[in-house]
């Protein structure tokens, strides 16, 4: 039976990349997870063995590292659209580059101003950090030597708001148990991403690390401020604020697992548990509801893959 090669790309995933920038005795981290992916002219490697257009895996591995050096880390997306540019443009039998990056942040540890040797007189160290214990940040850039596209965004950033949120008046039949909630805790562990409206080199480029702290910021405060009645409304909120408010951005899509908290039964121990001062839940990893949707700006079409796991 005749057989045909379909897509196909190859590359050098998971290249951690730490760069330090010296600004005299201040020091600057940038952490990066990189992943290359170029596709192309490839079929006669597949079919015959022939490399004659291969670049080795271990070359895109080098040229990360070269243009950390060489270009710096301004952002993640700039350092991206740097190296997808490279390899589209100086290597003719690749048509199209994807990297994926993962951002892990870093802030300064709290110094205790003592004006030592090693730290200085400043309340934060000059070279001393923690790893921030949140969200990771991520981007996806992928270029065919004409358009770009840019998707950016986070997972694992854990919320909670702790009231104004409620779940009722929804379907019930014989398999239906779960009691209607006029006061819970809406808890969720955020994956979202957001795609650019930027797609040309005519055009200016967004802020890349201004955008993604005001996206971040609009997504909490949408998240904050929503009295929910379902998290599929607090969805929608934070996915219309982001759009509302970044012009640069197109469409955003969540995935939001319900972090469910149930009060725990303490009338064993003759305990009343949900009182004026408080409460004890709880905390429930699994199973959990998972919702997930995507909020687009008007007259837009939906690029965001579906599955987040794959971006």
């Amino acid at each position: 039976m005749p057989t045909f090669l379909g897509q196909n790309q190859y590359g050098k995933a998971e290249n951690r990349v730490v760069k330090i920038t010296r600004d005299g005795a201040t020091h600057h981290i940038k952490d990066l997870n990189v992943s290359v992916s170029l596709s192309g002219d490839m079929d006669e490697v597949h079919y015959s063995g022939s490399n004659a257009n291969v670049l080795p895996t271990d070359t895109t591995k080098n040229t990360v590292y070269a243009f950390a050096k060489e270009h710096g880390i301004e952002s993640a997306e700039q350092f991206g659209i740097h190296l997808a540019r490279h390899f589209v443009t100086s290597q003719e039998p690749i048509h199209r580059a994807r990297i994926r990056i993962e951002e892990y942040a870093w802030e300064r540890i709290e110094t205790s101003g003592a004006g030592t040797k090693e730290t200085g007189s400043d309340e934060q160290s000059k070279h001393s950090f923690v790893r921030q214990g949140q969200e990771t940040r991520l981007t996806q850039i992928t270029y065919d030597g004409e358009s770009w596209e840019v998707v950016s965004g986070l997972k694992d950033l854990v919320v909670m708001n702790s009231t104004d949120s409620e779940f009722w008046g929804y379907v019930k039949d014989k398999y239906t148990t779960l009691p209607e909630a006029y006061d819970r805790i809406l808890a969720t562990q955020v994956s979202a991403r957001w795609r650019f409206n930027w797609t040309d080199d005519g055009r200016e480029m967004p802020d890349w690390e201004e955008s993604y702290e005001q996206t971040r910021k609009h997504l909490l405060q949408a998240f904050a401020e929503t009295y929910s009645l379902s998290l599929q409304q607090t969805l929608f909120q934070m996915g219309s604020r982001i759009i509302d408010h970044r012009g640069e951005i197109d469409e955003v899509r969540f995935s939001l697992p319900n972090k469910h908290h149930f009060l725990v039964d303490l009338g064993p121990f003759g305990l009343k548990n949900d009182t004026a001062d408080g409460a004890v839940y709880l905390a429930a990893d699994r199973p959990y509801g998972l919702i997930e949707g995507t909020v687009l700006r008007d007259g837009c079409e939906a690029r965001i893959p579906v599955d987040l796991s794959n971006l």
